[in-house]
């Protein structure tokens, strides 16, 4: 489809604001700010390279509008003066790319975090914060109308700063949903009970914000539904749309569920097995019912899920959210304006959980975002101008997984001459098992955006290649990058197995091994060792028993994406052991210990362990036989994930051209 063509590609407006398109940068905390709460560098770059990326409009993250209710430790702040010229850089910044900037202020109500940031969660009403299980106060009539104060005071700043347009953040459970949701709202008096009575709080700050600020394009985000029971109606929130309609906001922000727990956040920052557009059976009656501008975000991963939402009336508009964190120039590529693929999203949700643990965000597809790596010259070097000879070497990349395949990428396209050799007869590495298990298939992108660039670049990829000395000497590498993974780490435990062991790998490559209804026993509950479960216990119909040491299964997996995993096996009968160890078999029992406590249990058909990898890093003595600097990148250097192996060869990749050249090509076929 051309650009000229898609409903997307078009201009609209937004009370008085003209949009160069219709794709939104949807608001997404960073961390990029100071602990006091500036605007930085990174965070100026973060959003301009998006703005420069296409997008006709940057909502910037939620903003604290009081000293007492911070988001994170290093979110941006707008509850003083000192605030706006830091403000004013990040909006010139925006502008500079073409994009408008809407500043979105919030207040997190009882979802405030005492324990983490000092802030005392407050609310409608007494209750408890249901993500932390810290008391919620309910706040005064008085003490409501100086948050009121400070939602007004901020958005005089923003406008102050340059801003276009401010968004008051009344979803995802924070504190204008908290008072508008009855199950929430306990309160007796003109702030609770009735309908109008739990929308007078947001109407008050926008008619409030409205009569003082009457130039002030005010936008609003609301979530579209709860997903929960007991949760508002669809009447209701088509009240409170109609009444914001009324009321003189310039369009309707449309997210849905709440930051409370994992089990609502899914409904926010979505896994991947919820479908694209999820949101649009929620969106489209409340943007039937209004006369204003409606924009809608949920897995809006692809132009094409865009274009969808658009054609089928469901808004006006699109948030473009993790999709635009995992690749800045996603407008102008879907506008076939730079012609080069998407980094596309795979709602690994790692953006969100770095956000929730008090990091700064990164991305798996893109894992240098929020650097100034992430530049078009550097994140698409083929489309720049390539490094004059005298910086060029000649790069050999050992291993054809996505490590590899990205050394090999970014190396070739800034102009180093790049051969790849790989073991296998295959490329992919991992991969295969990355995508094998239910609901999975989205990572295929990290995989889709590189392999094809390696054949438009013309670098070799050398199958059933045994790297000796001899051969990486006749290649003459100024620098070799290895990228040869990880394999299984060996239990010796194992071998006094009553029963068949294999490995999680060898399950998720070939699930037919395990025969339909097996009784399975499954060491190690990292996320192998869920997703081998979770292709076991669906339409395999296994009874797993998983046993994992530590006290909580899959650490390293966002927690969104990972109580979404959980709920599935458990609805499935997968039985969990936690701080549990595998001591031994006797008979046709496991042995197992959790603190002083010992018992066995049946081991079952079969045994499968997924403890962590080991570097696969034979290579190496080759590589110093033949005399040849060399790298490690990927599960080779540190077994750990995509947003490691990436990151390493990305920016190993860029650091070629300061490694010296070695020796001449010709000295070096000398080399006996």
């Amino acid at each position: 489809m051309s650009a000229a063509s898609m409903l997307i590609a078009q201009p609209g407006m937004m009370g008085p604001l003209a949009l160069r398109n219709r794709i939104i940068m949807g608001p997404m905390g960073t961390n990029y700010g100071t602990g006091d709460g500036f605007s930085t560098e990174r965070d100026k770059l973060y959003y301009a390279l998006r703005a420069q990326g296409g997008a006709a409009m940057i909502i910037t993250e939620a903003m604290v509008v009081a000293a007492n209710a911070r988001n994170h430790r290093n979110s941006l702040c707008i509850h003083h003066d000192k605030f706006i010229p830091g403000l004013a850089a990040v909006v010139d910044a925006i502008h500079d790319g073409g994009a408008l900037a809407v500043a979105q202020l919030n207040h997190r109500g009882g979802l405030l975090r005492r324990s983490v940031l000092g802030m005392e969660p407050v609310g409608p009403s007494d209750g408890i914060n249901p993500a932390t299980g810290e008391p919620v106060r309910g706040l005064s009539v008085a003490e409501i109308r100086a948050i009121q104060e400070d939602f007004l005071t901020s958005a005089r700043r923003a406008w102050a700063a340059g801003y276009d347009a401010v968004e008051l953040h009344a979803a995802n459970g924070y504190l204008f949903q908290q008072f508008f949701t009855a199950r929430i709202n306990r309160r007796d008096d003109a702030y609770g009970g009735s309908l109008e009575n739990r929308m007078r709080l947001l109407l008050e700050t926008v008619a409030l914000i409205r009569s003082e600020i009457p130039e002030l394009p005010l936008m609003i985000r609301i979530s579209a539904t709860e997903y929960v029971e007991g949760g508002y109606s669809e009447a209701e929130i088509i009240a409170l749309a109609q009444a914001l309609e009324r009321a003189g906001v310039i369009a309707i922000d449309l997210s849905g569920g709440s930051n409370e727990s994992p089990a609502l956040s899914r409904y926010c920052i979505q896994p991947p097995s919820f479908p694209r557009r999820f949101l649009e059976p929620y969106a489209r009656p409340i943007t039937e019912a209004l006369g204003i501008p409606v924009i809608m975000a949920g897995r809006i991963i692809d132009p094409e899920d865009a274009e969808g939402v658009l054609q089928a009336g469901s808004a006006h508009y699109v948030a473009v959210c993790r999709a635009l964190v995992a690749d800045p120039y996603w407008t102008r590529k879907a506008f076939g304006r730079i012609a080069t693929p998407i980094k596309k999203c795979i709602s690994c949700n790692v953006c969100f959980e770095r956000l929730t643990l008090e990091q700064d965000v990164a991305c798996v597809a893109n894992p240098l975002v929020g650097t100034e790596f992430e530049g078009l010259e550097l994140a698409e070097p083929q489309l720049a101008d390539r490094l004059p000879e005298a910086q060029r070497r000649r790069v050999l990349v050992l291993g054809a997984g996505v490590a590899g395949v990205e050394a090999a990428r970014v190396a070739a396209a800034r102009g180093h001459v790049v051969e790849v050799w790989e073991k296998a007869d295959v490329a992919g590495g991992q991969l295969p098992l990355a995508i094998a298990g239910p609901d999975k298939a989205d990572v295929a992108g990290i995989w889709s955006y590189r392999w094809p660039q390696l054949e438009t670049l013309g670098v070799p990829v050398r199958f059933g290649v045994e790297a000796t000395p001899a051969r990486i000497r006749d290649f003459a590498p100024d620098l070799a990058i290895v990228a040869t993974g990880a394999r299984a780490r060996h239990l010796p435990i194992l071998d006094s197995a009553p029963c068949p062991t294999l490995h999680a790998w060898e399950v998720i490559r070939e699930p037919s091994r395990i025969p339909r209804g097996s009784h399975v026993t499954i060491i190690g509950g990292g996320l192998v060792g869920l997703e081998t479960a979770d292709l076991l216990v669906g339409e395999a119909g296994c009874h797993v028993t998983l046993i994992e040491a530590l006290p909580t299964v899959a650490t390293g997996m966002a927690r969104n994406n990972r109580f979404d995993l959980l709920e599935r096996l458990e609805r499935g009968g997968m039985k969990t052991l936690t701080g549990t160890f595998v001591e031994g078999f006797v008979g046709d029992q496991v042995m197992l210990r959790s603190g002083e406590r010992r018992w066995n249990m049946p081991a079952g058909d079969v045994v499968i362990h997924a403890v962590g990898p080991v570097p696969n890093r034979d290579v190496l003595p080759v590589l110093e036989q033949a005399g040849v600097d060399y790298v490690l990148v990927g599960d080779c250097n540190r077994p750990s994930d995509f947003l490691d192996g990436i990151r390493d060869a990305w920016m190993t990749a860029l650091a070629v051209e300061r490694h010296p050249k070695a020796r001449t090509h010709a000295a070096a076929l000398a080399v006996p």
